[in-house]
């Protein structure tokens, strides 16, 4: 009966050492794994009674008896909705291009890491049907990890992005806030590039695509034979991190049980590994990521006020997209420039109509789901601007009931709030304050071009900065 509830991966691939790699992680999250060895014996597997319980695809570039973009085709002509993540050694986006407009969901890079390989399943299988157009996609494009990569001029974002640019500078630890997809990651970059441990190496462990029973021995490490299945010592993400900077994404998922080894390993300054006789004094900067407001959960009982307390020296939260109208121009001006950039694309415009529809849609997966659905709708664009033609699945959810986002109830543009709750002026100081940051943000930071678009000097800038208390990265 146990096995009737697995679920089903066919993995096309000849190289059996990693036919047994990706089987045994793929069991951790409870798939049972069907091997074929070449293209034909996957394409006749479709048609048998385990190829009809399938729920997921994987299969090598490499595979013997045809080329992996033809299979790709192939499969989706017969399995239209079966999600299927291709192998590669290659991280060109031109290979991600190709795989994508033959059908592909996602693509693996060799070796793949397990929190990879589980998110990738996670996120191809975890989709409903027609949705799979505004599904989270992998990024393909490298990003510059710095705060003028991030883009926006939402007074919130901004504010959080100050708040963030002062922090790096310290050696404080900082809580990020924010719904999945809103930037967390790429902002812990950017704090770990201006931070004075930039040369350093920054190790990001996501709890949430880590296996339940790997957290303890990822995170503090474990001595050889300390548990069944040790075979060798592992040194956890805390001690890699000695001296340099580590960030725990997903903290929120962080049993109660990891959470209380935490607060003693961050109030002693040490780590002590499963199975090890003595501690090791580490000096971690530590960054963390939640995609809930853990004030909540210790409310609720779910995590550890004391936990809270240390790992919040700073704390600042993303706002989701949809309460930064104002920036779903600029976004996807900037994304669809980034996407013009990469091997078999090519620069394209987007029509009024086309931000129209974006952004009548609620975006549940942020700012990452925005970029997937650009870069998706990019790669099967026949002309030169995107459209709302080029955006079905949106228009037809859209068209379904669901959460969509009027001019009634939200402004077109980012605009200055001059009024507050009670419907009262606010303060001059404060709107000074946001139409300076406002400013900052529309020109990367420009500080020269801000002072001539406000009208007023570099030096009366530079004080008024200083007096409203707005850092430059605002």
């Amino acid at each position: 009966m146990a096995e009737l509830e697995q679920r089903l991966l066919m993995l096309i691939d000849d190289e059996p050492a990693q036919c047994r790699l990706i089987s045994a992680l793929a069991a951790r999250e409870g798939w049972r794994t069907i091997i074929a060895r070449d293209s034909e014996t996957a394409i006749a597997t479709l048609g048998t009674r385990q190829g009809m319980q399938l729920a997921a695809i994987i299969l090598d570039q490499w595979v013997p008896g045809d080329d992996a973009c033809g299979l790709i085709a192939e499969l989706k002509s017969r399995r239209p909705q079966l999600p299927i993540l291709m192998l590669t050694t290659s991280a060109s986006p031109l290979l991600a291009v190709e795989a994508m407009r033959a059908g592909a969901t996602d693509y693996l890079i060799k070796p793949v890491a397990p929190e990879r390989l589980m998110e990738a399943l996670r996120s191809a299988t975890t989709r409903e049907a027609p949705r799979d157009e505004l599904a989270p996609l992998t990024e393909k494009m490298p990003s510059n990890p710095d705060f003028e990569a991030m883009i926006g001029a939402a007074p919130t974002f901004r504010a959080a992005l100050a708040v963030a640019a002062k922090a790096a500078r310290s050696h404080s630890p900082v809580l990020i806030e924010g719904e999945s997809g809103s930037g967390k990651e790429m902002l812990i970059r950017a704090m770990h590039a201006a931070s004075p441990r930039a040369k350093t190496p920054l190790r990001i462990v996501n709890v949430g695509t880590t296996p339940v029973n790997s957290i303890e021995s990822v995170l503090f490490g474990h001595e050889k034979g300390a548990f069944a299945g040790a075979f060798d010592r592992q040194i956890g993400a805390i001690q890699q991190c000695d001296g340099a900077t580590l960030a725990i994404d997903e903290i929120d998922r962080l049993p109660l049980a990891m959470q209380e080894r935490l607060v003693e390993s961050l109030t002693r300054g040490d780590v002590r590994p499963i199975g090890a006789p003595y501690s090791f004094k580490v000096d971690v900067r530590l960054i963390a990521a939640s995609n809930l407001p853990l004030k909540d959960m210790v409310a609720g009982g779910h995590f550890l006020p004391e936990l809270l307390q240390a790992i919040s020296s700073v704390s600042l939260s993303l706002p989701p997209l949809r309460q930064r109208p104002g920036d779903m121009s600029t976004l996807c001006r900037h994304f669809l420039a980034r996407i013009g950039e990469q091997p078999g694309l090519r620069q394209l415009g987007i029509t009024d109509g086309a931000l129209a529809l974006l952004s009548a849609y609620d975006w549940p997966g942020n700012v990452r789901q925005l970029q997937a659905v650009l870069f998706r709708a990019a790669v099967f664009c026949d002309g030169d601007a995107l459209t709302s033609e080029d955006f079905p699945q949106l228009s037809n959810m859209l068209g379904s009931g669901q959460p969509i986002r009027t001019s009634a109830s939200v402004p077109e543009s980012s605009g200055v709030m001059l009024y507050t709750a009670d419907g009262n002026l606010r303060p001059l100081e404060e709107i000074e304050a946001d139409v300076i940051r406002l400013a900052i943000g529309l020109y990367r930071g420009r500080m020269t071009e801000v002072a001539r678009r406000l009208g007023i000097g570099r030096s009366t800038l530079y004080r008024k900065l200083s007096e409203l208390g707005i850092d430059n990265a605002a």
